[in-house]
Formats: C-alpha cells, sequence, structure tokens
C-alpha cells in the first residue's frame, strides 16, 4: 500500500481495517532480509521532492520527502555545490530509511548534517523531531529502537555547507583526490562512488543489503587484550573510551571472504557483504549469517550484530 502526501498517511492510519491488521513500514528494502512471507499489510511512502527552504552566505536547507532516493538527494548537493552528504554518496534507499538508520560511510553519518525529521505516531499526531531529540548513534536512532512509539518518517530537513571541509580521512579517498586542485563537493562525490564501485557489488547485479555486520564497539579493556594476539588488528577510538573494530576484517580473518556456500556467500572483495549468487532463500541467507558469527566470536570474543532487520 503507497501513499503519496500526509493527507493520504492520515486516511491510512485512520482506517479501521488497517488499525487490525499487522502493518510494516519500509524503504526501498534495501537493507531487509525477509525470513518469509510478512502477514499483513506494508506500507510504502511515494512522498518525494529535495526544495530548499532557506539559505544563507554559508549554509543550505533542503527538506526532503522521505521517499527520495538517497543518492539522488547526494547528487543535488554536488551539482550546487554544498557539502556535508558527499561521502555518502551511492548509498542505497531512500531518505527516511537514511535517517532511521542514520547511514555513514567514510567518516560522515547523516547526523553530522540532519536539523529534523517529520514523522507521524500510530495516533495519527505529526511530530517534528530535532536532531537531538532523534538520539543518534552510530547506526542507531530513537526510530530505529523498538521499545519506543514507531513512527512514520515523511520528511528528512537537512542543513548542509556552502563552505565545505571535506573528510578524506577513510579508504583511500585522499589518494584518489591527490592531483585535484581545488578540491570540490562534486569532485569528492565522484571519489567515493569510485571507490565504493571497486569494493562493492551493484545490488542490482548481485543480490546483497551491503554491510551486512555493524562494526563492533568493544571496551577499551577487551581491546587491549585482542590486541595483544592480533598487533595488526584495525580499530577506531571513539569518545566514550569504547573502541570499534572493522567487522570486515574480523570475518575475513575467519576466511569467509569470497567462500560461497550453496547460493549464498561473502564478496571476494569485501567481507562485510553477503551476496545472494540467485535463489538462495532469506532463511538461507540467515544461517550463513549465523555461522559467520559463530566463527568471529569463538575466535574473538567479539559479538557481530547484523546491520541488516530480519522481517519474519
Amino acid at each position: 500500500m503507497e501513499y503519496t502526501g500526509e493527507a493520504e498517511l492520515e486516511r491510512i492510519l485512520r482506517d479501521e481495517y488497517f488499525r487490525e491488521q499487522s502493518s510494516l513500514h519500509i524503504g526501498g528494502g534495501s537493507n531487509l532480509l525477509f525470513l518469509d512471507d510478512f502477514n499483513g499489510i506494508i506500507l510504502h511512502s511515494a512522498i518525494r521532492g529535495i526544495t530548499p527552504v532557506r539559505e544563507t552566505h554559508d549554509a543550505g536547507w533542503l527538506r526532503i520527502g522521505a521517499a527520495e532516493t538517497w543518492d539522488q538527494v547526494a547528487a543535488f548537493a554536488a551539482d550546487n555545490g554544498w557539502g556535508g552528504i558527499e561521502n555518502l554518496s551511492l548509498i542505497p534507499g531512500e531518505t527516511g530509511a537514511a535517517a532511521v538508520q542514520n547511514i555513514g560511510a567514510y567518516g560522515a553519518e547523516i547526523r553530522d548534517v540532519l536539523e529534523s525529521v517529520e514523522a507521524y505516531l500510530p495516533t495519527v499526531e505529526k511530530r517534528v523531531f530535532t536532531k537531538e531529540e532523534c538520539r543518534y548513534g552510530y547506526r542507531s536512532s530513537y526510530f530505529k529502537d523498538e521499545s519506543h512509539t514507531p513512527c512514520i518518517i515523511t520528511c528528512v530537513t537537512l542543513r548542509l555547507t556552502k563552505q565545505p571541509v571535506f573528510n578524506l580521512a577513510y579508504g583511500n579517498l585522499k589518494e584518489r583526490l591527490a592531483d585535484s586542485e581545488p578540491l570540490t563537493v562534486a569532485g569528492v562525490r565522484e571519489a567515493v562512488i569510485r571507490t565504493r564501485r571497486e569494493k562493492l557489488p551493484d545490488p542490482d547485479e548481485l543480490g546483497n543489503a551491503g554491510s551486512f555486520f555493524v562494526n563492533p564497539v568493544i571496551s577499551q579493556e577487551q581491546f587491549s587484550r585482542l590486541k595483544q594476539d592480533y598487533p595488526s588488528m584495525p580499530s577506531y577510538p571513539l569518545k566514550d573510551g569504547c573502541v570499534k573494530l572493522s567487522a570486515g576484517w574480523l570475518i575475513e580473518q575467519c576466511g569467509f571472504k569470497g567462500k560461497r556456500t550453496g547460493a549464498t556467500g561473502v564478496y571476494e572483495r569485501q567481507a562485510l557483504v553477503i551476496v545472494n549468487y540467485g535463489g538462495a532463500t532469506g532463511n538461507e541467507i540467515a544461517l550463513f549469517a549465523e555461522s559467520i558469527r559463530e566463527a568471529v566470536y569463538q575466535r574473538f570474543g567479539v559479538t557481530l550484530t547484523p546491520e541488516v532487520k530480519y522481517i519474519s
């Protein structure tokens, strides 16, 4: 069931038949793994549009419909020279889901530029969330926490900068752009796109959900013990004293990079990506993912958490 505007969404939420059914709201579905058919109503937004709503000498604000493809937003910003989301280029999915997930790549996250989120509660009450109220963390948010009242996001407002400070510390972006002077938002976006295409499979050609697991965060004490046994282990210190590890590195050390079982496997160029070679069921993919989680835990004592949401 698809709706094209807030008035239509309100009618759906008030409908007695709808309220008696189980429901699932999805975006582009790029981060979902269906273990079975969903027994209920699936909702999808068709609210689109990228609208500049405010502009100053230093910044510009965009109000974006939840169904707008995220990479179209990144392209719009780059075309206008507005910085802040160029490192998030080519991430699949829609803008509403991006705000739920707090998408991130190459040292940037959507929370870095998010101004507010417009959403509906099951009571048909519309609420505008500030960035602080979204409670963003690493791949987490108020909207993703299932203990909170479920929300349906309709629009997202971003604050982008006209005087961008580029983040080139992750991946090989600095090397790619070494001869690019002056740096531009469009140039950095293109470098990110080339890097992602070299490392990640196109989901239209080889079924995948991108990064299947969240990079695990552990205590400094646990990291110190692991570092003694694995001196080359990549790590990223966090402000709270904890340490973020590379899930891809852990998986690769367990021998899964390029490994295939039946119709599912780990992508040969990026160990964090599980792929469907054609015909694998959701349950088969989930079982394969569980074998990875078990192997990593047995070797490192680190628990991997799926970034992909399982639907059963």
